[in-house]
């Protein structure tokens, strides 16, 4: 066993990922323990639902815990998880805003209530299976991009702090590549080599969607309503805010002769707003709840590069700081969600991000 070096604890979802992580760090000598977080009701998801955090995935996490001979726990978040994390979900709804899920468990879950825990069993360093680097510069934490940026996940970390970034680890970031990742399963004998990625939010079951589940847990946020267009005129009715998100065009459940989109929502009136494509454009994006990471707010305003989800490809823009925290992009994109999440980078570091207001 390597002298002085940290005792890492792995945050084993049961994926591939998380599992080439533990092999990597018991490889290099470290002293890693597993760790397994049960955060949803399996009686409350659909039974053929076998994404992370499942007794499938634990079972998974258990097996390859054995293989590697690492300790390895299973704790119980579901408490944390449902009021972190749920229903901050269902009230994000509920105010006509589209939530990331992935993005509050990241903050309020993995790396708060599961940082907690790793210390509590001694561990110095949480690894986990994220694809995204951290490095130490100028006195500061920094969160960068993957090394092969072909898988990145900085998105979704954006909101981690200084203190958080200190006792973290991505072993994966240096890779970038997740045909790399399953390569170095395979030859582990990793039976979770070719598991396939899960793509759904963890607690909602792919059966009746999210719709579903906020109508079961929020039925009187399904009530009918106006759609009226950019001018105010009554073009349809509909079942329910919270069964609409800003960009949508498939599932409105009306049709008018030309294509519509949703522009708008406006829970106080009930009142869905639709219009052309176009009316999606905008440039200027406002942002609340924001992290500065790898700049100081003083440092603005700023040339950046920036998106407002995760697939999009950054673009030009600058970053402002007052009088609100602003990201203008150099031309406009489509489809600016409120309650999504905007990044803005410098290079291959994070800058800062926040939610879109």
């Amino acid at each position: 066993m390597v002298k002085n070096r940290p005792t890492v604890c792995v945050a084993m979802s049961g994926g591939v990922d998380s599992s080439v992580v533990a092999l990597l760090l018991k490889q290099r000598g470290y002293d890693v323990v597993g760790v397994t977080m049960q955060i949803w009701q399996e009686s409350q998801r659909d039974p053929r639902h076998a994404g992370c955090c499942s007794l499938g995935a634990v079972e998974d996490a258990r097996r390859v815990a054995r293989l590697l001979d690492i300790p390895h726990y299973v704790v119980n978040f579901k408490d944390w998880f449902k009021e972190s994390v749920i229903d901050e979900f269902i009230h994000e709804y509920g105010e006509g805003r589209t939530p990331n899920p992935c993005v509050t468990c990241n903050k309020k879950v993995k790396f708060e209530a599961l940082m907690q825990k790793a210390a509590e069993l001694g561990c110095d360093k949480l690894a986990t299976g994220h694809y995204a680097r951290v490095r130490h510069r100028d006195g500061q934490w920094n969160l960068l991009t993957s090394r092969g940026g072909m898988k990145d996940q900085s998105y979704v970390l954006y909101a981690m702090t200084q203190d958080q970034l200190s006792r973290v680890w991505f072993p994966l970031g240096e890779l970038g590549d997740k045909a790399e990742t399953r390569r170095l399963a395979r030859e582990a004998g990793l039976g979770v080599a070719d598991k396939p990625d899960s793509q759904e939010i963890c607690f909602v079951s792919d059966a009746g969607g999210y719709k579903e589940f906020l109508r079961t847990h929020r039925p009187e946020l399904f009530s009918d309503g106006e759609v009226v267009d950019t001018a105010g005129n009554v073009v349809a009715r509909h079942d329910g805010v919270a069964g609409f998100t800003v960009g949508q065009r498939r599932g409105l459940g009306f049709a008018v002769g030309r294509p519509l989109y949703v522009v708008g929502l406006e829970p106080k009136t009930n009142r869905v707003v639709v219009g052309d494509d176009d009316d999606l454009l905008r440039s200027v994006v406002a942002l609340r709840d924001i992290t500065w990471s790898g700049v100081r707010p003083e440092q603005t305003p700023m040339r950046v590069t920036a998106k407002i989800r995760y697939n999009m490809e950054a673009r030009p823009a600058t970053l402002f700081s007052t009088p609100e925290p602003t990201i203008v992009f150099d031309e406009p994109v489509r489809a600016v969600t409120p309650g999504q999440i905007a990044v803005a980078y410098r290079g291959k570091t994070v800058a800062a991000g926040g939610t879109i207001i």
